[in-house]
C-alpha cells in the first residue's frame, strides 16, 4: 500500500529533524537520545501503510526503547543502527513515493563487518570489548580521583588536538596530549579498567611516533584520536554514574575497532622530515600540503613540509597548554571541586539575606532615624552582605572555554561533511558567565555555527570565483560590554540579502507584500518558525527549525540577538546576555497599588510627556512622538486589568523600552527606584503568563512582578 500523500511532507520534515538530532548523538552519552526516540515513533506512525519502512523504523526504535528503559546512554549497536537508518531512509522514501518497493533495511551490529588480519588478532582485539569492572567497595575513593583527573585530561586532549589540526608539529600540544593519554593509561591499568588502558596505550604509542618526528599528524589521524578520546569519555561517564548513583556499568563501550585503526596508522610508513628553520620570533608551523585548518579530508600520504605562520589565537591557545597541564595556575592558585548543588544552595541563602537586608533598610528608614546606631549597624551589614553576594556570584561563574572548544570540534566535523575549508578562530574564551547561562547557550551556538558553515560560507570554488580566499573564516569571540556579556559569531561568507528574506517571507505568508520594514526588522524574520532561505534541504539544515530555537533560548536567558550583514562580505551575529540569572538590575515602577520591575537593560529612558506629543491613530491606538519617531503607547494597568491612579498619560510617566529593535512606551503612575533584586521563580502558579518572567520580594516585604518586555510587547 503506497504512502498517504498527506504524510509525505511530515515524513520529510521528521527525517530532517532526526538527521539534525543525530549530530549530537555520541557513544556513551544521551545527547539527542530522547528527541531521536520521539521522532522515530513519529516516523513509524507516518509510514504505517508501508511495511518495509515501518519494520525498519520499528527495529531501531526498539533499540532506543531498550536504552530508555534501563536509563543507559547510546551504545555501539543503537548508534550504528540509528545512523544506518538515517542513511537508508531517504532512498527508501523516494522509492515508496514513486510506488516502488524499497530495498529492505539491513541492521548491522556494532563492529560488523570486522576487518582484521589473522583471526587470533581479531579475537584478541574483541576481548577488550567488555563491560568495565568497577570495585566500588574497595576503590570508590580512588575511582573518584580518577574520574576528576580524567575529565581534565579529556578536555586538554580535545584542546590539544584542535591545535595539532592546524600545527601538526607543535611541541607543547604534542607533549600535553601525550602526557594526558599516558596518565589515563597508567591510572586505568592500576584500577583494572582494561578497555580504557588498552585504548590509551595504543594512542600513546601513536603519539610517541609523532613526538619523535616519525609520524605527521594528518587530519585523518587526528580524527581517529578524537574518536578514541570520545570512547574514553564514554567510559568516564559510566564511572560518574556509578559514583553518583551506585549503578555499575551494564553496557559495553566498544574500543576494539579503534584499537585496530590506531594500530594500522602506527604501522603505516613513517613520515619523515624535520621542522624547517625560520627567522627568530616567527611562529613555525610544519603542515603537509594541502592540509589547512578545518577542510575536507586530506590524504594520509606524505607530502613535503611547508613553513607557515599560525593565527595569533591558535598560538595563544597552544601556549596555554603548558599552563593547563600543570596542577597549579601560573599564579599558584589552587582549585577545589565543589558540588554544584552546594553552590546553588549558597546562592539561595545569599538571596534570602539580600531580601532581609532590604527589609532592614526599609525598617530603619521608617523607624530608626538618621544617624542612629541601628542605621550605622545596618549600613555595615549591607556592605558585608554586598561583598558576600559578590563572592557567591563569582563562585557560579565559569569560563566559556569548554563551550567554545565544543564549537571548534563541531566546526571541524561539519566543514569536512560540507567539503569546505574553514579557519575557525576563537577569542575571549576565558570570559566568565553564570553556570546556568553557559549551559543554556550551548544549543543556540550549535545552530548558529552550523548555519554559518552551511549557509554562510561558500564552497572553495565559489569563493575563488568571487576573488575571495579559498579558505573561509569564522570567528567566535566573547567579551564584556557594560553589565552584559557579548558572544559574537562572524563569518566572511555570502552575507544575508534583505530582499531575498523579504521575498521568501511574502511567499510563506509571514508578512504582507506591502509591509514597510526596516533592515533590522527584515533580519528579524530569520527567527520566524519555519523560515529558511536555503535553496535546498541538507542533512543538517534548511527546514527553518533552527534560528527560532536560537531566539527562544536567548530570550529565556533575558538576552537579545543582533544581526549585521553585507551581501558578499559576511555576517555578524551578536548575542547579548546578562552576567547572571540569579539577580537582576531593575527599575521599580508603580501602577496603582502594585509595583513592577523592568530590566534596566531594556529601559532607554523615562519621561513625563507633553500633552501635544500624544495622539490617537485610527486602527493603531495611542502613539507618542519622541525624538522624531512615532512610538506605540501601552497602558500597563490595562494589560494586567488593575486600577491605576491616572488615565491621562501626560499626568503619569512613560517608560521607553526597547526589545529586538522594537521601541515602545509603557504608561505607569510613578518611578519608584532602581535596585538589584533577587529573582524568584513563580513555578506553575503563573507559568506562561505573557509579559512576566519572575518575581522579587522588595524591601517592604511586598512581591513585585518582573516584566519581560519582549513577550509583553508581543502580547500587546
Amino acid at each position: 500500500m503506497p504512502l498517504a500523500p498527506e504524510s509525505i511532507i511530515p515524513l520529510d520534515d521528521a527525517l530532517n529533524r532526526l538527521a539534525t538530532e543525530s549530530i549530537f548523538a555520541q557513544l556513551g552519552r544521551d545527547d539527542g537520545l530522547i528527541p531521536s526516540y520521539s521522532l522515530l515513533g513519529e516516523i513509524r506512525d507516518l509510514c504505517a501503510s508501508e511495511p518495509i519502512l515501518k519494520d525498519a523504523v520499528t527495529r531501531v526504535h526498539g533499540l532506543l526503547d531498550r536504552l530508555l528503559d534501563t536509563g543507559q546512554p547510546f551504545d555501539g549497536d543503537s548508534l550504528v543502527g540509528l545512523r544506518q537508518l538515517i542513511d537508508w531512509l531517504p532512498g527508501a522514501l523516494a522509492a515508496a513515493k514513486a510506488g516502488d518497493v524499497p530495498i529492505p533495511f539491513q541492521l548491522s551490529k556494532c563492529g560488523e563487518p570486522v576487518v582484521s588480519g589473522e583471526s587470533t588478532t581479531a579475537d584478541a582485539e574483541a576481548a577488550i570489548d567488555v563491560i568495565l569492572e568497577l570495585n566500588l567497595g574497595e576503590n570508590k575513593e580512588l575511582l573518584g580521583e580518577f574520574y576528576s583527573e580524567a575529565v581534565d585530561h579529556l578536555h586538554k586532549i580535545e584542546a590539544a588536538l584542535l591545535v595539532l589540526d592546524q600545527q601538526p608539529r607543535h611541541p607543547d600540544a604534542l607533549n600535553s596530549i601525550f602526557r594526558s593519554f599516558h596518565t589515563i593509561k597508567g591510572n586505568a591499568g592500576f584500577l583494572g579498567l582494561g578497555p580504557m588502558q588498552a585504548l590509551a596505550h595504543e594512542v600513546e604509542s601513536l603519539l610517541d611516533l609523532a613526538r619523535n618526528q616519525q609520524l605527521l599528524l594528518t587530519p585523518p589521524i587526528i580524527t581517529e584520536i578524537l574518536r578514541s578520546r570520545d570512547a574514553l569519555q564514554a567510559h568516564t561517564q559510566q564511572i560518574a554514574v556509578a559514583l553518583e548513583k551506585g549503578q555499575l556499568p551494564t553496557t559495553v563501550v566498544p574500543v576494539s575497532h579503534l584499537v585496530a585503526a590506531v594500530k594500522a596508522l602506527a604501522q603505516a610508513a613513517p613520515v619523515g622530515g624535520e621542522a624547517v628553520a625560520a627567522p627568530s620570533g616567527a611562529a613555525v608551523v610544519v603542515v603537509p600540503a594541502p592540509v589547512v585548518p578545518f577542510d575536507s579530508p586530506a590524504p594520509v600520504a606524505a607530502t613535503p613540509p611547508l613553513v607557515a605562520s599560525a593565527p595569533a589565537d591558535v598560538v595563544a591557545a597552544a601556549n596555554a597548554l603548558e599552563v593547563q597541564a600543570s596542577g597549579k595556575s601560573a599564579t599558584g592558585n589552587q582549585t577545589v571541586r565543589v558540588n554544584t548543588e552546594k553552590l546553588d544552595s549558597l546562592m539561595d541563602v545569599v538571596g534570602e539575606l539580600a531580601i532581609v537586608q532590604s527589609q532592614l533598610i526599609e525598617s530603619v528608614r521608617r523607624f530608626g532615624g538618621e544617624g542612629s546606631l541601628l542605621q550605622r549597624n545596618v549600613a555595615q551589614l549591607s556592605r558585608i552582605a554586598k561583598e558576600l553576594q559578590s563572592t557567591a556570584m563569582s563562585l557560579r561563574m565559569i569560563p566559556v572555554k569548554q563551550t567554545f572548544q565544543k564549537m571548534e570540534r563541531l566546526a571541524r566535523d561539519l566543514s569536512r561533511n560540507f567539503g569546505k575549508k574553514v579557519l575557525f578562530q576563537v577569542g575571549g574564551e576565558d570570559t566568565e558567565l553564570d553556570r546556568t547561562v553557559v549551559e543554556e547557550i550551548a544549543d543556540p551556538l550549535v545552530h548558529m555555527v552550523r548555519n554559518a558553515l552551511d549557509h554562510g560560507l561558500e564552497l572553495p570554488a565559489d569563493r575563488m570565483a568571487q576573488g575571495k580566499p579559498e579558505m573561509g573564516t569564522v570567528h567566535l569571540r566573547a567579551y564584556h560590554l557594560g553589565t552584559n556579556i557579548v558572544i559574537e559569531l562572524q563569518d566572511d561568507g555570502r552575507g544575508i540579502d534583505p530582499e531575498k528574506i523579504f521575498k521568501k517571507a511574502v511567499e510563506k505568508g509571514i508578512i504582507d507584500p506591502l509591509a514597510n520594514l526596516t533592515r533590522d526588522e527584515i533580519f528579524g524574520l530569520l527567527f520566524a518558525p519555519g523560515f529558511s532561505t536555503a535553496e535546498k534541504v541538507t542533512a543538517v539544515s534548511g527546514r527553518g527549525v533552527g534560528m527560532d530555537v536560537v531566539k527562544r533560548n536567548i530570550e529565556k536567558l533575558r538576552g537579545k540577538i543582533e544581526i549585521t550583514s553585507e551581501v558578499g562580505q559576511g555576517s555578524t551575529f551578536k548575542i547579548k546576555l546578562p552576567l547572571t540569572m540569579a539577580i537582576i538590575d531593575g527599575l521599580v515602577v508603580r501602577v496603582g497599588a502594585d509595583k513592577f520591575i523592568l530590566p534596566s537593560t531594556s529601559v532607554q529612558m523615562a519621561l513625563r510627556p507633553k500633552r501635544e506629543a500624544l495622539s490617537t491613530v485610527h486602527g493603531s491606538g495611542e502613539v507618542l512622538e519622541w525624538r522624531g519617531r512615532i512610538l506605540p503607547v501601552h497602558r500597563l494597568h490595562r494589560r494586567f486589568n488593575i486600577p491605576a491612579d491616572t488615565e491621562n498619560p501626560w499626568e503619569g510617566m512613560l517608560v521607553i523600552v526597547e526589545h529586538a529593535g522594537r521601541v515602545s512606551a509603557l504608561l505607569v503612575d510613578e518611578m519608584v527606584s532602581k535596585q538589584e533584586v533577587v529573582i524568584k521563580n513563580l513555578g506553575a502558579f503563573m507559568q506562561g503568563l505573557p509579559g512576566v518572567s519572575g518575581a522579587a520580594i522588595l524591601g517592604d516585604g511586598n512581591i513585585a512582578l518582573i516584566l519581560d518586555p519582549g513577550s509583553l510587547l508581543h502580547a500587546a
